[in-house]
């Protein structure tokens, strides 16, 4: 996680099973664990839920509906032109035939989907504020599926870590988003992050043309190769979760650390590698943001240690304004 030991080669792929089985045996898993969903589970569940959904209430939704279009204009009828209309709208075959100027009304055709992939990796599951990555990326996630079931928008999910952890196809329904709230949290984890391979499964997967954000703490590599395929065929949002510890280790030691994704443990001295640790996760940050500055894709940051309504509400702004230009 913090790239002290040695890096973990990606697993290999599952013998014999492609993502599609992935998708079918991590489905039926699920079904058994949900009947023995733990108490302290359903209460985050239910927090969460409530959270989002009072975010949602607040005005995220409204702020999602005029961010997000939809995939174009739909005609909806000819009325009497009244001061005010586009003249551009006239009809004017109805205006010579009625003899007075009609308009033509168009309704956006929303039917839009929202995907959203996790990270569900063993480094999300660290945090060394009071809420965990992966507590964090329940919570963004619920936010923006609630927020599109409220505006009768497809919303599908994907778990991934090394490989394809778990695919849901899109659907409306509230159910829906509270399922993938619990397998963010509940989803054991499995490698370490790998989201070039992850990537390419879902996108092997994801037929339609959809708003794809992408939650995780892109610790290593970029997976550039993804990225740049996932842009060219969809609206691309990359949601980054930073934990201050990612960034800057504690100036004491020598201290026993435990690697989350390869399980090792490794004595370290954060006096003498708290620069070099630094300056590496400087350079993979600068490298991500190159690269969505060079795909053309949104890049948001949220923290464990702060608020992020702020920042969520920033970006819906400033991506409305820029759509406006």
């Amino acid at each position: 996680m913090f790239g002290f030991f040695a890096p973990r080669k990606p697993s290999a792929p599952r013998s014999g099973q492609p993502a599609a089985a992935a998708s079918a045996s991590s489905t039926s898993s699920t079904s058994s664990r949900r009947a023995r969903l733990p108490a302290d589970l359903m209460r985050k569940v239910r927090r969460i839920e409530i959270a989002t959904n009072r975010l949602v209430d607040q005005g995220v939704a409204g702020d999602y509906h005029s961010v997000f279009k939809g995939l174009g204009m739909e005609f909806a009828e000819v009325r009497p032109y009244q001061p005010g209309d586009d003249v551009r709208t006239i009809d004017w075959n109805v205006t010579a035939r009625t003899g007075a100027p009609h308009v033509k009304k168009f309704v956006e055709e929303r039917d839009l989907t929202i995907f959203v992939v996790v990270d569900v990796s063993g480094s999300l599951s660290f945090g060394s504020r009071a809420i965990l990555k992966r507590e964090l990326a329940a919570e963004i996630a619920a936010l923006l599926a609630f927020a599109a079931v409220r505006n009768q928008d497809r919303v599908g999910a994907a778990l991934i870590s090394d490989r394809l952890e778990l695919f849901l196809a899109p659907q409306r329904r509230r159910t829906h988003v509270l399922r993938l709230v619990r397998e963010v949290l509940d989803r054991p984890a499995h490698g370490g992050t790998d989201l070039q391979r992850g990537l390419e499964s879902v996108l092997a997967a994801l037929k339609r043309r959809s708003v794809l954000f992408v939650i995780s703490d892109f610790l290593g590599s970029p997976c550039s190769r993804a990225l740049k395929a996932a842009a060219a065929r969809h609206d691309l949002i990359l949601v980054e979760i930073v934990d201050p510890r990612d960034q800057e280790l504690p100036a004491v030691g020598p201290v026993v650390l435990r690697d989350a994704e390869t399980g090792r443990i490794g004595l370290v001295d954060g006096r003498r590698e708290r620069r070099r640790h630094a300056e590496r996760r400087h350079r993979e940050r600068e490298g991500l943001a190159r690269l969505t500055r060079r795909l053309g894709v949104d890049h948001v940051e949220l923290r464990t240690d702060r608020p992020y309504l702020n920042t969520i509400l920033a970006f819906f702004e400033e991506r409305r304004r820029r759509l406006q230009r």
